[in-house]
């Protein structure tokens, strides 16, 4: 990945990641006003903050950097850049060729509505193409030649729906038409389906991922044509550490809630009301949570950190970058991010990662309790990357 990159700096143990993230979402472009407008027509916005994530983490991790250099701190600190977590999954890709297995601790944190020392998981994904490939003909003249590959995209969606009876509540699917054929009275030799499927844990993924392998083949057979499923990547849910959390949580009490102007309210008051669709406008929420108890199944949505935490022990937080309920992927989001809101949780998040990692540098014992808690929930599960053979779907830069 022309984008991902390593920086360290320091020797020997301990060693302590952080990650960074900086991609973006295609058609959020967006300027710093409470109002709909793109800054650049069609193009991409930071409607997750990951350019907030990416650089609160680097300037923990400099901050770290800078007390080794004046000789406070010992170990190592290394900085990961983790691109296209929003679809290609990077991580994943780092995970595997073994980037973290050195380390005794990783940390993150991602832009939210909340501060938190994150004590919830994510959800187990996997992202597949179901191809079919049928027979061409025309379709006034003679449709009986012909073998519908959209006939049998269309099956496939109608199974995948009837599916949805028969899973569990913590399931989703959703799916769009990559390829229908090009022109209607042509029938489509060739049709395309992108899926993604989630559940709470990889072993739940698992059973929708054979069961959809099945409705792809039935779908084909309906109608007369052939079927082909691509792996294009899938992540693991996150495994929490609450040793991690605990030691994390005391510094965002040491810290302190994020105070707000009037103005920035009232910023934030405009755009929820502004983005409508039965939003209220709540303000924003700067105090700190209290720790939680982690959910037997997370609410929703997946990351690939998830991968890096059936490796290595990692640490989670949540910082308020947004008016409290946003809609995440949002225009809201990119504007916010643009202002003193997202900038306020983004330095905030570099303060309370950057401690954490004294802590975790300056106290072996906290080290091996983390290590402990993560082995015993771990168990004797195996970690194996959801990706095709090869190298990342990225184009080389020149």
């Amino acid at each position: 990945m022309p984008t991902a990159f390593i920086a360290e700096y320091g020797s020997g143990k301990p060693i302590i990641g952080i990650l960074g993230e900086f991609d973006a979402l295609p058609g959020l472009s967006q300027k710093v006003q409470p109002t709909r407008e793109a800054l650049k027509q069609g193009a991409p916005g930071h409607g997750c903050g990951h350019n907030m994530f990416g650089a609160a983490s680097l300037g923990a991790a400099t901050a770290i950097k800078e007390l080794m250099a004046a000789g406070k701190l010992k170990g190592t600190i290394r900085f990961y850049g983790t691109p296209a977590e929003e679809d290609v999954g990077g991580k994943i890709y780092m995970t595997r060729d073994g980037m973290f297995n050195d380390l005794d601790i990783c940390l993150d944190w991602h832009p939210d509505s909340e501060i938190k020392a994150n004590m919830q998981s994510s959800q187990s994904m996997v992202s597949l193409l179901v191809e079919f490939k049928g027979v061409s003909a025309h379709a006034a003249s003679d449709p009986w030649n012909g073998r519908s590959a959209l006939d049998a995209a269309e099956f496939f969606t109608h199974g995948v729906n009837y599916y949805r009876e028969h899973v569990k509540p913590t399931v989703r699917m959703h799916y769009v038409f990559k390829k229908a054929g090009d022109v209607p009275n042509v029938v489509p030799a060739e049709a395309s389906v992108w899926i993604w499927l989630r559940d709470s844990k990889r072993s739940g993924v698992a059973v929708l991922e054979k069961r959809i392998n099945e409705i792809a083949r039935g779908a084909a057979m309906m109608a007369g044509v052939e079927s082909n499923i691509k792996l294009l990547s899938g992540s693991y849910d996150l495994l929490v550490n609450e040793a991690g959390a605990k030691a994390l949580q005391s510094n965002l009490e040491i810290l302190g809630p994020i105070k707000y102007t009037p103005e920035e309210i009232d910023f934030a008051d405009r755009i929820m009301k502004e983005y409508g669709n039965g939003l209220e406008a709540k303000g924003i929420k700067g105090d700190i949570t209290p720790l939680e108890v982690t959910k037997p199944d997370p609410e929703g949505g997946s990351t690939d950190v998830g991968d890096v935490s059936y490796v290595v022990p990692e640490i989670s937080l949540l910082a308020t970058t947004a008016p409290y309920k946003a809609p995440w992927h949002s225009w809201v989001v990119v504007a916010c991010g643009g202002m003193s809101i997202g900038h306020k949780g983004m330095l905030f998040a570099s303060k309370a990662l950057g401690m954490t990692m004294v802590d975790l540098f300056e106290n072996e014992q906290l080290r091996q309790t983390i290590r402990k808690e993560f082995e015993q929930r771990k168990g004797n599960q195996v970690w194996k990357a959801l990706l095709p053979d090869g190298p990342p779907p990225v184009e080389k830069t020149k």
